[in-house]
């Protein structure tokens, strides 16, 4: 009995080392809210190439600079909340890499009246 119960725990602990990996491999990382910065500051500059008629352009200026050091100061949120505003005001949606796709439900089935 003793060593069925041996053998079954070796086979359940060879069975999850296996399995382990294969489930984390397929995780997605989310970016850090250093990267975040760096990629809203990169969108507000090729906002500003683009919307260079704007109206906006100098206050998303100040605000892409009072971002970028809001970053560098490690107030990572602060800079992101502002580089955000910026692209706002130029008239773009920040764009966030981290954001989920909402999943359609395929097996649901919609009653018909």
């Amino acid at each position: 009995m003793q060593r069925f119960s041996i053998t079954l725990i070796s086979a359940l602990l060879g069975i999850s080392l296996v399995t382990g990996p294969v489930e984390a491999g397929g995780a997605k990382v989310a970016t850090t809210r250093a990267e975040r910065c760096a990629n809203l500051s990169r969108q507000v500059d090729e906002a500003l190439e683009t919307h260079a008629a704007a109206t906006q352009v100098t206050a998303a200026k100040a605000l892409q600079r009072k971002g970028n050091r809001f970053c560098a100061n490690k107030k990572e949120a602060q800079g992101i909340r502002t580089l955000a505003k910026a692209l706002k005001l130029l008239g773009v949606t920040p764009i966030d890499p981290d954001a989920v796709t909402p999943k359609t439900d395929l097996h649901s089935k919609e009653k018909k009246p």
